[in-house]
């Protein structure tokens, strides 16, 4: 049965089952690694892991991706919804606090079919993490209303000119702002358990571009503006030249300390405390994952 894909911002219009769209994978889940994450925000890690699922392909083409192997190359292996189902079980016997959907934006209606009676059978009982860029369509996260506890975006880009320069997408910063406002309305701000561990809601992930606090800036003051005060806002100075970016002068550097300070301290003018603030040396390659399909 052909399935038109229009699960992302994109609306490529293809079958997946036959040929692949812009993210360059097929319908069928593709799976790079499935582990105990130790390195997320405290509240996702905890003391025993966040049981992280890396899925293969994306809808962005970000030319710094430290995750390129995965998100541009499509390495993985395919797995069916049952072997889905069996790694998700598997992270959860292993004592993961939650499962941690990375990059499923394209995956959503495989992913759903295989939470869903999951959840339904009580099977699933931690939290269901939707670790994505930002490039979220509506229809997708209305979708998700009900599977997803904690939604966990990025917010890469403020304008158009950068977010087509890095990521060929220039309708990134109006996608994202909607996507973030639906996923508030869904899970609302963090509540977490008497142990500091995430329960439901939104953290809103900022990695600060060398050359570009302006638009940090301009990230953090519409989160000021658009959402409540007790939003999680994780501040992120891990960045590191990456893959393509080295054709790119202005980005082929780490961020300096007046940048980091910057962003540091307006967020911090703007009473944006409650989250989380990256020290400046977390800059480092081995934070990247490697990826050998571990669990998969």
């Amino acid at each position: 049965m052909s399935q038109i894909c229009s699960c992302c911002p994109r609306h490529c219009g293809v079958d997946r089952n036959n040929v692949t769209g812009f993210c360059g994978v097929p319908e069928q889940p593709k799976v790079a690694k499935a582990f105990l994450h130790m390195w997320e925000e405290p509240c996702i890690s905890g003391t025993k892991g966040s049981g992280t699922v890396f899925f293969s392909g994306c809808n962005l083409k970000c030319v710094f991706c430290q995750n390129y192997e995965v998100s541009q190359e499509g390495y993985g292996k395919s797995v069916t919804i049952s072997r889905l189902q069996e790694i998700f079980m598997n992270l959860i016997e292993k004592g993961a606090h939650n499962i941690n959907l990375v990059n499923p934006s394209h995956y959503t209606k495989t992913i759903k079919e295989a939470i869903l009676p999951l959840k339904q059978q009580g099977r699933i009982n931690i939290p269901i993490i939707y670790n994505t860029n930002g490039y979220d369509s509506l229809e997708n996260l209305l979708d998700m209303k009900g599977i997803v506890d904690v939604y966990l975006p990025d917010f890469k880009y403020f304008s158009e000119k950068t977010a087509i320069k890095y990521a060929a997408a220039s309708d990134y910063p109006e996608v994202c702002k909607n996507a973030i406002i639906q996923m508030h309305k869904q899970v609302g701000s963090p509540v977490l358990d008497s142990y500091g561990i995430i329960k439901k809601g939104l953290i809103i992930r900022h990695l600060i571009l060398p050359g570009h606090v302006k638009e940090s800036i301009s990230i953090l003051d519409w989160i000021s503006e658009n959402l409540p005060r007790d939003v999680y806002v994780s501040l992120m100075s891990q960045y590191t030249p990456y893959y393509n970016a080295g054709n790119f002068p202005e980005i082929n550097r780490p961020i300096t300390r007046n940048e980091y300070n910057r962003a540091v301290e307006h967020l911090y003018k703007l009473g944006l405390e409650e989250g989380y603030v990256q020290e400046r040396e977390s800059s480092d390659t081995q934070y990247i994952p490697d990826f050998n399909l571990e669990g998969v």
